[in-house]
């Protein structure tokens, strides 16, 4: 009787455990529309560096994969690269800012989802061993 409420109470812990693993991946997660943003912040003050250089032209065309969709927004439409560049960082705060809270809200259906099933399990591992323990 003994291993068998060792390993229901296995069975438990691991359905707990699963939780805190999205739990970990909601950590991971929540860190990148941040990361995103500071990578691209990075390129736009390269590319507001490289219009400065005499080859602009040729600089800026080789950080379109860095600048992504940033690049057709800085690189065309009006004004001097310092508003496009001011602008598009203004664009760019917005839209990460709406990724965050897009992962935010997965991750927290995520959890709930988990820790409902983790419950409903717990509870069904907990009566079988109830049951058990009266027989």
């Amino acid at each position: 009787m003994a291993s068998d409420t060792g390993t229901w109470t296995a069975f438990l812990l691991v359905a707990i455990g699963a939780v805190g693993l999205v739990g970990a991946a909601g950590i991971v997660g929540a860190q990148v529309p941040y990361q995103h943003a500071l990578a691209r912040n990075d390129a736009l003050t390269q590319a507001l560096a490289a219009a400065a250089a005499p080859d602009a032209r040729m600089r800026l065309d080789a950080m379109r994969p860095a600048l992504d969709d940033s690049a057709e927004h800085i690189l065309t439409g009006e004004g001097d690269m310092a508003t496009r560049v001011a602008a598009e960082r203004q664009r760019i705060a917005a839209e990460f800012a709406q990724e965050a809270h897009d992962i935010r809200v997965r991750m927290l259906i995520g959890l709930a989802g988990f820790t409902v099933g983790a419950a409903v399990f717990g509870a069904f591992v907990l009566s079988v061993v109830a049951r058990k323990a009266e027989q």
